[in-house]
């Protein structure tokens, strides 16, 4: 049985891979960047959240410690949470169209509602913005507790992923009918391989699959928008962290650095687990060296991390556009 899983796990990201590369393709240039961003916008779950509750999904030091934020800083543009005033609407736990949120929570704006709210406001995209869309992460949490509780079926957890997927290529191109010229999107990583899969007996094969089904069915989604959207591959970078972290200046990349424990549900994989929402310096493992660890919590990633996929996107971006 695990193995039939891993088997359609891979020809998933096979295929998820092969769609990324002809969007990549078109419309590709080998000159660097002919942008000069002036703002990034951005819209998406807890992966991107620069502080929309206060705090961040990674290890609150102050520091440039998401990617989004890391990508802007790299063409010397400040991202900050549109709850301090800026442009970055991406919240934890925010599903693609479904409520409640990964956490339980039903007033979380969904990044449907994110981009809703900010167009119903008048705001609009001007020639050099370049607009972020990040999900998928809550979307897999959400859905996989809802089968382990027995809810839904695995036929219907494949089939929830997939249509989620869907919706948020549906989102991108509402994007580009907005008038987003640039837009760089991203999925999931490879949840499977979290350290949160790790202790879900069985069943890290299955969540490989099924967030490879969001990324395909986003992908085949969006596939005719590379004049206008740049795909970013989480799966494929994130991976090369957890294969080979040394190559990147980590030494870990399965221990979970935070100690901080949440009695809420505030990363979505239940109460009582290590949570990054809640983890500073002060709240790391005895001796570890926060910045040459890959995982925050069982979930999200360190700082170090998180800047190592923003300049992979930063570069991806450059070459592109």
């Amino acid at each position: 049985m695990t193995a039939n899983w891993s088997r359609r796990a891979f020809l998933a990201t096979a295929g998820a891979s092969a769609a990324a590369s002809v969007l990549t393709a078109c419309g590709s240039s080998t000159v660097e960047s002919a942008i000069s961003p002036a703002r990034f916008i951005a819209f998406g779950d807890g992966m991107s959240d620069l502080g929309q509750n206060g705090y961040r999904y990674t290890v609150n030091d102050g520091a440039i410690n998401i990617w989004s934020q890391q990508l802007a800083a790299r063409y010397g543009v400040t991202l900050t949470a549109a709850a301090s005033g800026g442009t970055s609407y991406a919240t934890g736990n925010a599903r693609v169209t479904a409520t409640p949120d990964a956490a339980g929570v039903a007033g979380t704006p969904t990044v449907t509602q994110q981009i809703t709210n900010y167009l119903a406001a008048g705001r609009t995209f001007a020639g050099n913005d370049v607009v972020i869309m990040q999900g998928g992460t809550s979307d897999v949490i959400y859905n996989y507790r809802l089968f382990a509780a027995g809810t839904i079926t695995s036929a219907q957890l494949t089939a929830n992923l997939t249509q989620a997927g869907t919706e948020f290529g549906a989102q991108v191109r509402r994007l580009v009918t907005a008038g987003a010229r640039y837009i760089v999107v991203t999925g999931t990583y490879n949840m499977g391989r979290s350290p949160w899969a790790a202790t879900l007996v069985n069943d890290a094969a299955r969540i490989t699959e099924v967030a490879a089904a969001f990324n395909t069915a986003l992908l085949l989604a969006i596939t005719d928008l590379g004049s206008n959207v740049l795909y970013v591959d989480a799966t494929y970078y994130y991976n090369l962290l957890l294969n080979a972290p040394s190559s990147y200046s980590l030494t870990n990349s399965t221990t979970v650095v935070c100690t901080s424990t949440d009695s809420a549900n505030s990363i979505g994989i239940g109460a009582g687990n290590t949570s990054s929402a809640r983890c500073t310096p002060s709240t790391i493992g005895a001796g570890l060296a926060y910045d040459s660890y890959l995982f925050a919590d069982p979930v999200y990633f360190t700082p170090a991390a998180n800047r190592l996929f923003g300049n992979y996107a930063y570069d991806r971006l450059r070459l592109r556009f």
